[in-house]
């Protein structure tokens, strides 16, 4: 860990003890950074990740005026290593904290934002970018860059609404959001790694299927290993009860194996944002159960991986404010700072677009699906304004994939590659700051207070309305015990009932499946109505 912390960190300052001044002075700067979003919690306008972004900002100035003006930095960013150091602990504690119930209920939707909506974004944006770049006299940028450019800006980061945000009264909301902003970081790296492998000198009207195909294979074969994982990870927790020893090691195989998850999906090139989400999902659902009671309050009350996670967000957003004054990208950019601006501008305005465009229909085209689910609530167009606002920020993750296709290692002498380093920095202040500025009060303008908690109630009210379908979670799909004709009646109904309600189906059956077959082997709450063996 020592060593490669080292490398990670990549240390410039030459002084007597070059590796350790510089990470105390990056620490205390992150202790500052706690310490003031501490004190502005009550702020209506401030969130921690704009407050990360000053804080880094005005230690850059600071730092430059020290070094009279030779660099901004503490510490050099090395994209490969975030994404090894940095990623995975935001990633698991996604996974491991996300209400599953909501999560899976409008799982349908969540993926259709997440993976149909990353691809009506990138096409828009890199179609946009190459129409317009060589119209502002930015010129020279490859297929390939625009391709990636295109999944670099359809990258979401919706820290500062849900940050905003109240679980339990905007339930759908929040599920969504939360759900989408996952689902989206991980299409976006699985769609930026199947770019890099097009060919581009032998391109042909085969080309997209093949992207297609490349995309679908990373996606199927990461979430299966993240879930796999998570299995092996709950059945071991379960048949071998380590908490009869020790509470220690219950919780240590849980973080290592999240993080083997991790590691396996990079070892054999696949999506290891897509499988640590997923092995944090099914870890959550069934291998929290079989830790002993002290385990469960420290993974999940004192919210350890949360800790993780947050301190990785912090780091990230301070670094990014930091990187913003690096006066050698801006003279080795190409573009001046109007062509900057122009440049930006017009990737934020593609954003916009970008996302407006798959945001609004795929809405509609949910809330008909959903016209005839008792229990299924609506997405109302001001929910569909704040789900559009929410994807309109762009962080962490943006920058590392611009890092990763226009820098070596963080340093680049390409006038191109560190024009396109500037704008990524660019649109990732503006949107965080100006967007994430406006985030509170749009919230607050468009779901009043009074408001959320009407449409909870509301909600409350459709789930235990007598009218909702009677469900009994320990029945079978189909039952040996019953005649063929009970088993046939059975499964017309619930073939016309996946037609009628294809979203409320799926859930309900799945939860059937689960509480009969999977909670019995990997553990899990027991249903009430299931008697004890």
């Amino acid at each position: 860990m020592g060593i490669g912390l080292t490398e990670f960190l990549s240390i410039e300052l030459a002084t007597e003890h070059p590796k350790v001044i510089p990470i105390s002075v990056f620490i205390v700067i992150l202790c500052l950074c706690l310490v003031i979003g501490h004190l502005l919690e009550e702020n209506r306008w401030v969130n921690e990740s704009i407050t990360a972004i000053l804080v880094g900002a005005v230690s850059g100035t600071v730092i430059l005026l020290i070094s009279k003006g030779k660099s901004s930095h503490i510490l050099v960013f090395d994209e490969e290593l975030f994404f090894i150091y940095l990623l995975p602990p935001i990633i698991f504690n996604a996974g491991f904290q996300v209400k599953k119930k909501k999560f899976f209920h409008n799982f349908l939707t969540i993926m259709s934002f997440g993976v149909i909506g990353v691809f009506i974004s990138t096409t828009i944006i890199s179609f946009g970018t190459w129409l317009l770049f060589p119209k502002l006299g930015f010129k020279g940028l490859t297929a390939r860059d625009y391709l990636a450019i295109g999944t670099i800006f359809s990258s979401t980061d919706t820290v500062c609404t849900l940050q905003i945000l109240h679980q339990d009264e905007t339930p759908l909301l929040y599920s969504l959001v939360f759900g989408e902003g996952v689902v989206n970081d991980a299409t976006s790296v699985v769609l930026f790694n199947a770019v890099q492998k097009i060919h581009f000198e032998s391109i042909n009207g085969l080309t997209a299927l093949r992207v297609l195909g490349n995309f679908l294979y990373l996606f199927s074969t990461s979430t299966l290993l993240g879930i796999g994982v998570g299995l092996v990870t709950s059945f071991v927790l379960k048949t071998l009860y380590f908490g009869r020893h020790s509470t220690t090691r219950e919780l240590a195989i849980m973080v290592l194996m999240a993080y083997l998850s991790y590691m396996l999906a990079e070892l054999f090139s696949l999506s290891g944002i897509l499988t640590v989400f997923f092995c944090g999902v099914l870890m959550s659902h069934y291998a929290s159960y079989n830790v002993t009671e002290s385990s469960r309050i420290t993974s999940r009350q004192l919210h350890v991986f949360a800790m993780l996670s947050f301190i990785a967000e912090t780091f990230i957003f301070l670094y990014v404010g930091t990187d913003a004054l690096d006066f050698t990208k801006w003279k080795t950019s190409s573009l001046s700072v109007g062509g900057t601006l122009e440049v930006s501008g017009v990737i934020t305005a593609l954003v916009l677009l970008g996302r407006a465009a798959f945001v609004f229909p795929l809405s509609v085209l949910t809330n008909l699906m959903n016209r005839n689910a008792q229990r299924s609530e609506s997405i109302t167009f001001k929910h569909q304004v704040i789900i559009w606002w929410a994807g309109l920020m762009r962080g962490a993750v943006s920058i590392a994939l611009a890092f990763k296709q226009f820098t070596y290692s963080g340093v680049t002498t390409d006038p191109l590659d560190a024009a396109m380093v500037t704008n990524t920095i660019v649109v990732v202040l503006f949107t965080t700051l100006v967007f994430g500025f406006l985030t509170k009060p749009l919230v607050n303008y468009l779901l009043p207070h009074d408001e959320s908690s009407d449409n909870t109630g509301n909600s409350r009210g459709k789930q235990s309305a007598p009218g909702s379908p009677k469900e009994d979670a320990t029945l079978p799909l189909l039952s040996f015990d019953e005649s063929t004709s009970t088993n046939l009646s059975r499964a017309k109904d619930s073939l016309t009932l996946l037609i009628e309600q294809p979203v409320y189906t799926i859930h309900r059956y799945w939860r059937k499946f689960d509480d009969t077959y999977m909670r019995p082997v990997f553990g899990g709450p027991r249903p009430v109505n299931q008697p004890e063996c």
